[in-house]
């Protein structure tokens, strides 16, 4: 076990799902919206009759080793080499990746005290049956009660891995049942697209009033609520300055593509923010998760610059909102003292993103990135912010 005396409280953890998740709980009457199928000997997924490669290998029995891209983020490509040769030889999906009790043992061995557990798979459901509401929601309640027979929202009431269930806005009601659902359960966290909300009338915001009762529940619960990188439905944009129609494939990037990787999330926070849903409900807690954080600056320096000339379009100043509501883990590989002087040091969030191979193979390396930092910032950004905000107390 490494030898730590800060106690660590990861943002950022995955598991990978079984070829159940998405339908074992799923209504007879929506049977067939999800399935499986051998293209030339490789197993696809199939969404509304329609064959996905967003994940490769959507099993997951095989998977790219973690922190297989490390040396690409520490250094970059300077070679050209392809994805294939980047990630290297494949590996075989170990219980730890795929049940808590064994990952459990993991965080132990890895020095981690705590951990926010998201799915996969999950980031491509919404994106593919957006024009179906009831459709999404009933799949998205299928993974959750997998989710929660598999690994529990908080596994043995332990406190040490707190798997985030997925909440979908398209019917505000049934996201409130949804909401409450996972709280009955013990949900401390949930995770919601940073996306554009779909609907029958068209997509909108989720920072308009229409989502007010959900956001009341939200705060009164005093849960946490995650953004984390999805399939936000941005290659259509992207499409139309490109002349293609493809769905998102995360493992074949372009340059043009990947300038505008997080838009989906700057929009997502100038949306609860210029739509007023962090002003009127102003102990929402948010959390940015995988997202990075180069699209911060501009997003402060863009709202400052509004908030000049329209103030009257702000219930109160843009800024300051986000230093309150506004909580991220930025990628491993960025300047996190940088970005703890644009928000704040309590508002930055530690996060592996282990055992994705963007990722860190050994999560407490990440300490090596902060040696700059005075102690007390490194505790919090280290696990005492993220456990401030699930409201656990750690040693200090």
């Amino acid at each position: 076990m490494p030898t730590n005396d800060i106690p660590v409280f990861d943002a950022d953890n995955h598991l990978y799902e079984t070829k159940d998740a998405l339908t074992k709980f799923l209504p007879a009457r929506y049977k067939g919206a999800v399935d499986y199928v051998d293209v030339h000997g490789r197993t696809k997924i199939v969404v509304r009759g329609q064959i996905s490669d967003y994940i490769p290998n959507p099993t997951f029995d095989v998977v790219a080793r973690p922190g297989a891209q490390e040396d690409y983020y520490r250094h970059g490509n300077p070679e050209g080499k392809s994805y294939r040769e980047i990630f290297g030889a494949p590996v075989r999906c170990i219980d730890a990746w795929r049940e808590p009790a064994a990952r459990l043992k993991l965080m132990d061995e890895q020095g981690l005290d705590r951990t926010l557990m998201f799915p996969t798979l999950a980031s491509l459901i919404e994106e593919r049956m957006r024009d179906d509401p009831d459709l999404v929601h009933a799949v998205i309640h299928s993974l959750n009660e997998w989710l929660y027979e598999t690994w529990q929202f908080n596994y043995e009431g332990l406190d040490r891995i707190f798997t985030t269930p997925v909440i979908s806005l398209p019917i505000v009601e049934k996201a409130i049942e949804e909401l409450e659902w996972v709280l009955e359960r013990g949900a401390r966290v949930i995770l919601i697209r940073p996306a554009p909300v779909p609907g029958l009338r068209g997509a909108r915001s989720f920072g308009l009033p229409e989502f007010d009762p959900f956001w009341e529940r939200v705060q009164e619960a005093d849960i946490l609520v995650a953004l984390h990188s999805s399939d936000s439905g941005y290659d259509r944009y992207y499409s139309d300055w490109t002349g293609t129609s493809s769905e998102m494939l995360p493992f074949k990037p372009s340059a043009f593509r990947m300038l505008q990787a997080w838009r989906p999330v700057e929009d997502a926070v100038a949306a609860l923010v210029c739509h007023g849903a962090l002003s009127r409900f102003p102990r929402l807690k948010i959390a940015v998760v995988e997202n990075g954080s180069s699209w911060v600056a501009p997003l402060l320096l863009s709202i400052r610059d509004l908030y000049k000339k329209l103030p009257q379009d702000f219930a109160e100043d843009p800024i300051e909102v986000i230093k309150r509501n506004i909580n991220i883990s930025p990628f491993w590989e960025e300047d996190l003292g940088a970005l703890a002087e644009l928000i704040g040091e309590d508002r930055v969030l530690f996060g592996s993103d282990y055992p994705h191979p963007e990722g860190l193979a050994s999560p407490l390396t990440y300490l090596d990135e902060l040696k700059h930092l005075p102690e007390a910032t490194t505790r919090k950004i280290m696990g005492g912010n993220l456990a401030r905000l699930m409201n656990i107390s750690v040693p200090a």
